[in-house]
């Protein structure tokens, strides 16, 4: 399986840090969690980036922009050599 960076602490660091509630779901009330099924290529390289469970347009193109600026990962191997693997990751989105 492909690793981020430094761990699964450090992606819940760069999801929570770098999410940003858009202000017009925020005023409609929009919440609940994004399901972004991606690809980690032979290079560690973010692409092939989906919407698998949506909730809104505007909270399915947020998550959608943070998964693509996340920086390479550690590719996955099979038996030693780099390959693409499909992964998913829920973001959530709560208001207060």
């Amino acid at each position: 399986m492909p690793e981020y960076p430094d761990g699964m602490k450090a992606l819940i660091d760069f999801l929570s840090q770098n999410v940003s509630y858009p202000a017009e779901a925020k005023q409609r009330g929009e919440q609940g969690r994004v399901i972004v099924s991606f690809v980690v290529d032979a290079t560690g390289t973010v692409c092939e980036t989906t919407v698998k469970q949506s909730v809104t347009p505007t909270l399915d193109e947020e998550a959608l922009r943070v998964v693509r600026a996340m920086p390479r990962w550690k590719p996955g191997t099979v038996d030693g050599q780099p390959v693409r693997v499909r992964f998913s990751i829920p973001i959530s989105f709560q208001l207060k």
